[in-house]
């Protein structure tokens, strides 16, 4: 599902000239915000699910802040919030990464939409590719997600998460703060 998404994505690049990366010019701007950040998610997101695993059982729980943060251990076979969990696996990995490899073609069709100077809106856009790579990541080596923070209030849980999912939420409210922002603006003039 998501390779169709390629096809339309390069046919969009050829029709924009204009907005089609040159030699040292746009492509560099573009990208020198958005590697370095979606690699270091990837990386951060990567390296701490490796330490988790290494250092935690299964479920194990280390506090962290009494009563507010906890490591724990788990494997997240559904989406967030453990949507699709009591899927078969092969149904659920095939439907995640679809999902997922569009998600990731629509930030890249996204980054060659916007004009260089929206500093904020690459920003977003790398946190979000580089979350949802680090995850795909899990789920063609694993067929499931390390999570591994666990915030809480007394009995009250929020589900667990990790570093590519925090990536993706900060880099969603930015987008949407942004979009928000200008709306107010051009509302305002």
């Amino acid at each position: 599902m998501s390779w169709c998404l390629v096809p339309s994505i390069l046919r969009f690049m050829q029709s924009r000239e204009d907005r089609l990366p040159t030699k040292g010019g746009p492509l560099k701007s573009r990208l020198k915000l958005f590697l370095p950040l979606t690699a270091g998610v990837l990386i951060l997101d990567q390296v701490s699910k490796s330490a988790v695993s290494a250092a935690l059982k299964m479920h194990e729980i280390r506090p962290i802040i009494h009563g507010l943060l906890n490591l724990t251990r788990v494997h997240n076979t559904g989406a967030a919030f453990g949507l699709l969990a009591g899927q078969p696996s092969i149904l659920r990995t095939l439907f995640f990464l679809a999902v997922s490899l569009l998600a990731m073609g629509v930030v890249i069709w996204m980054l060659f939409r916007l004009p260089t100077d929206q500093k904020v809106e690459h920003v977003a856009l790398s946190l979000i590719f580089g979350g949802a790579l680090g995850n795909v990541i899990d789920r063609v080596r694993l067929g499931e997600v390390i999570d591994f923070i666990d915030v809480y209030y007394r009995s009250y849980h929020w589900p667990a998460f990790n570093v590519a999912d925090s990536a993706i939420t900060v880099g969603v409210i930015l987008l949407m703060y942004r979009v928000l922002f200008i709306k107010e603006q051009s509302s305002g003039a």
